[in-house]
């Protein structure tokens, strides 16, 4: 009698810990909907339907390792916002060498100098 109860009490336990741990796995496998490690608050626009603040969700929708770049907006010089983003790349640090390259890249190309100085990783996950 003693051995059915300790054979259905460890059943029991080793089911218990095996749906906390798969649960652990799943939460930790994604990272959709997070906005990582925040540097300094996303310049996007007032516009919703801006590049930027399309650029910023779409960032924050990926599931992968992601990074968003913009420019220092000042109200007072800087009439415009420019900003780059990567989704999905292999690394953290590899999404925000091609975000910041991808800001960089808009400064270029419309041949704009800011006030404050060009381009910076926002946020990165």
């Amino acid at each position: 009698m003693q051995s059915k109860t300790i054979k259905r009490t460890a059943v029991s336990t080793l089911a218990g810990l095996l749906i906390v741990a798969t649960v652990g796995a799943c939460a930790a496998g994604s990272l959709a909907g997070s906005e990582g490690d925040v540097r300094f608050p996303a310049t996007r626009g007032s516009d919703p339907k801006s590049e930027c603040n399309v650029a910023y969700k779409a960032y924050v929708a990926a599931s992968g390792h992601s990074a968003y770049a913009t420019t220092f907006y000042s109200r007072v010089v800087d009439l415009y916002i420019v900003c780059g983003s990567k989704l999905n790349a292999p690394s953290q640090k590899a999404a925000g060498e091609m975000a910041l390259r991808n800001c960089q890249a808009g400064l270029t190309r419309w041949k704009l100098k800011t006030a404050s100085g060009g381009c910076a990783v926002s946020a990165s996950k």
